[in-house]
């Protein structure tokens, strides 16, 4: 641990031990004991802020998206509400990269969730990383509708239509293909998003 580790309080410890598991294996359980003996805290300590593992989970994922998803870029009102959008979603897909980057961080989803079946604490995992993507984009939906460039409607249906598009291109990225990746990727954005802003949100 760092100086500057040693003066950060304990549940600022657990957040920083979780957060640099999930960084080294974006699959990590994040099992009570694991994170707070990477913290160097008691389990008890773990235990009194955040009482379970989800609230954990939860806690750690929305500090990543934070860190890797610029929030003000959806607010940025001299860019059209398309192109916002295209480059909030752009930013979810960043993170895992092209090629060898991609195949790596396939191969860990592949391993931690699909190729045996889940423990109750693996789908809890997959879960809680579920949940903070739906609720950035229904996010981002919603801040969209506020403005009047998207009809009001069903945000919800509409971030799992645009996350379901995202996965299909996390995985193209692993994936051999002709031409550029990058501009496949985007024409389909652009569509996505165009489904969704000219239907509404429903």
């Amino acid at each position: 641990m760092t100086d500057h580790d040693e003066q950060l309080g304990s549940r600022d410890k657990v957040l920083l031990a979780a957060m640099q598991m999930i960084g080294e294996n974006p699959g990590a359980k994040l099992s009570v004991r694991a994170v707070a003996a990477r913290a160097g805290v008691s389990t008890g300590s773990l235990r009194y802020h955040f009482p379970t593992q989800r609230e954990l989970q939860d806690e750690v994922l929305s500090r990543l998206y934070d860190v890797v998803i610029a929030e003000d870029r959806i607010h940025d009102r001299t860019v059209p509400a398309r192109d916002r959008l295209v480059d909030c979603l752009r930013q979810v897909l960043a993170p895992a990269g092209v090629g060898a980057g991609a195949r790596e961080a396939s191969r860990v989803i592949h391993e931690q969730f699909i190729a045996t079946e889940p423990t109750e604490q693996v789908q809890d995992a997959y879960l809680a990383l579920e949940r903070e993507g739906r609720r950035r984009v229904e996010h981002w939906l919603t801040t969209l509708t506020h403005e009047g460039a998207l009809a009001a409607g069903d945000t919800s249906r509409s971030a799992k239509f645009l996350l379901t598009v995202l996965n299909g291109l996390a995985l193209e990225r692993a994936l051999p293909a002709e031409g550029s990746i990058l501009q496949a990727e985007n024409d389909t954005l652009y569509m996505a998003v165009d489904a969704v802003l000219h239907s509404g949100a429903s």
